[in-house]
């Protein structure tokens, strides 16, 4: 089964809000889902789009054309670490609840993360940063934009006006668990019980194609996997694939989801699109490697392998 709440009705999406507050149905929601539940008291929809350099996008300026309503953007880049020479990589503590309050979000708020990708790119960021800091009530659109926009749901533009809602705090409970550092990578190479499956696009780990980023070195982590994190979305629908079609895309990639996982991309970003569709698949925790290719590919006191993954276990 795909990872979505079962459709329900969208009458209420006009509604007044109710008195309860909202609560995710799991890692991930349709469509249907939020447009049922917009509006409902303590739920707060973020707009995650940010894409590659060199993409040509302006996310900022795509979210003010077209969103879903009441939607707040979210800054990927912003709410990184500051003081990073690294994109993207997980922020101090203090710094993130300040980007989780200036969007509306508490302790008690359900949040919904969407980006204009189609395929997922980085909407599932922002659900893992949550996540990593002990926030679980969030979830990512199923489809994001494009998907809402297929359906024919509304959509608004213009420059994001929302009534600020009353104080509330944000406390952020870091899961350092879910993070590894390329010296926890360095010794994962070979190890029994781990495997790295980068995200990465097939020509970007053989090293074939150019890294969108200057002076990294083509390649991928020696004995690592590459599950393209496109192809964890349905091309014509931009819907996460089911169970099926992801068990048997681990297996021709050849990872073992029994063994401890840790996702690699470019910057940290689309990695998390895996751990997210790993957790809707009920297949355990995705650590991440918040480096990522950013840090490893430029750095020359650690091993690259290049070509296709030599898959012999």
């Amino acid at each position: 089964m795909r990872c979505e709440a079962a459709p329900v009705t969208i009458e209420r999406m006009t509604s007044s809000c109710t008195d309860s507050p909202a609560i995710v149905p799991g890692p991930a929601v349709s469509t249907e889902w939020l447009a049922a539940n917009l509006g409902q008291a303590g739920l707060v929809v973020l707009d995650g789009s940010w894409y590659l350099p060199g993409s040509g996008r302006d996310p900022v300026r795509e979210f003010e054309q077209r969103r879903i309503p009441g939607a707040r953007f979210f800054d990927i880049d912003v709410c990184s670490d500051p003081d990073a020479e690294l994109p993207h990589t997980i922020p101090p503590p203090g710094h993130f609840r300040k980007c989780a309050q200036e969007v509306g979000v508490s302790d008690a708020s359900a949040v919904i993360v969407y980006d204009g990708s189609g395929v997922n790119l980085s909407a599932a960021r922002v659900w893992w940063t949550f996540r990593y800091f002990g926030h679980d009530n969030a979830a990512v659109l199923d489809g994001g934009l494009r998907h809402w926009m297929a359906a024919g749901l509304p959509i608004e533009s213009g420059p994001s006006m929302r009534t600020l809602e009353a104080p509330a705090p944000f406390t952020p409970q870091p899961r350092p668990h879910l993070v590894r550092t390329a010296e926890d990578v360095l010794a994962a190479i070979g190890a029994a019980h781990t495997r790295i499956v980068d995200m990465r696009s097939a020509g970007r780990f053989a090293g074939t194609e150019p890294e969108p980023r200057a002076g990294l070195r083509p390649g991928h982590v020696p004995g690592s996997r590459n599950v393209p994190y496109s192809d964890l979305v349905d091309p014509h629908t931009g819907l996460v694939i089911d169970n099926q079609t992801l068990a048997r895309l681990l297996v021709h990639a050849g990872v073992d989801p029994q063994r401890q996982l840790v996702g690699t991309c470019g910057s940290g970003t689309s990695a998390c699109a895996f751990a997210w569709k790993m957790a809707c698949a009920g297949l355990g925790e995705v650590a991440i490697y918040d480096g990522s290719w950013s840090e490893w590919g430029g750095r020359e006191d650690l091993p690259v392998d290049t070509g296709p993954a030599e898959i012999i276990d």
